[in-house]
């Protein structure tokens, strides 16, 4: 059997599969727990070129896509331009920025193997691609979640110098900006790319239940999920450091103004009683 051929891309942050099967004649309410399938004539509509009957996109909820046996990939961007139409935030410029490859092999002789570029299976059971697809278009999110965190380090880098600088001038709306932020890249891991969550079908197939666990561990979902979820509580404990710090310095500013201007009343009150000003 010839090879399964995957490439995902994460895109964006949440793509709506609902409104993509609507628009495709799809009768079906997706969850987040489950990707929609687009190939055959759905997928022809889309990408307006011939589609194999091998052919298939998953689409995710957590903004990624995984392309199936497109070896010419000259889909993508087509398929880009109509996500577009739906989730407008899409940088179409940026979309292949995060991406993963892999293949799914047989082997007669019934060996086993899993490497760095594919997976090697005694028989290809219905189950192979949609795991295979679900681990890669986690992967990319991931590497998107994990870019986007490198940047908020580097912000807090430079807060940092300005602390040590003695130049800490904080308003409350970059603090909250900040946090904002954190809080946005934490909600995308655990809530869009839904880490911790197993497709159904490991649930009813012992198979597919070992597979999926091998191929997330493979791939150190869970050892990287759990570095970025340490690295976020750090940079909450560094915002709480900095929120502290600017209320002590806001507190301290108030209470120098509220020194001076008893200062100021007493000399007027001294100049007053001397008569030197009436």
């Amino acid at each position: 059997m010839k090879d399964v051929t995957f490439k995902a891309y994460a895109v964006t942050n949440e793509i709506d599969l609902n409104k993509i099967a609507v628009d495709c004649g799809i009768p079906k309410k997706f969850t987040w727990e489950e990707p929609l399938i687009l190939k055959g004539e759905a997928l022809h509509k889309i990408l307006r070129n011939k589609v194999d009957e091998s052919q298939q996109v998953l689409v995710f909820s957590f903004g990624s896509v995984v392309f199936v046996n497109d070896p010419s990939k000259e889909g993508f961007l087509p398929f880009v331009r109509y996500l577009r139409t739906f989730e407008p935030d899409i940088n179409e410029a940026e979309a292949d920025r995060y991406t993963d490859d892999y293949s799914l092999r047989t082997d007669a002789q019934g060996v086993t193997d899993l490497t760095d570029e594919y997976v090697v299976v005694n028989e290809i059971e219905p189950f192979h691609e949609e795991l295979i697809a679900t681990v890669l278009a986690k992967s990319a999110a991931l590497e998107k979640i994990e870019e986007q965190l490198g940047k908020i380090h580097d912000k807090l880098e430079n807060m940092i110098d300005r602390l040590d600088k003695t130049n800490l001038r904080l308003g409350k709306k970059e603090l909250a900006r900040t946090t904002a932020t954190i809080m946005r890249h934490e909600y995308n891991m655990i809530s869009y790319v839904m880490i911790l969550d197993k497709p159904d079908i490991t649930w009813t197939s012992s198979s597919a239940a070992e597979f999926y666990d091998r191929m997330l561990e493979f791939f150190e979902m869970n050892d990287r999920y759990a570095i970025m979820k340490s690295k976020t509580e750090m940079l909450y404990r560094i915002m709480d450091g900095f929120s502290t710090i600017s209320h002590s310095i806001r507190g301290l500013f108030v209470e120098w103004i509220i020194v001076i201007l008893i200062v100021s009343e007493l000399a007027i009150t001294v100049l007053q009683v001397t008569g030197i000003i009436d």
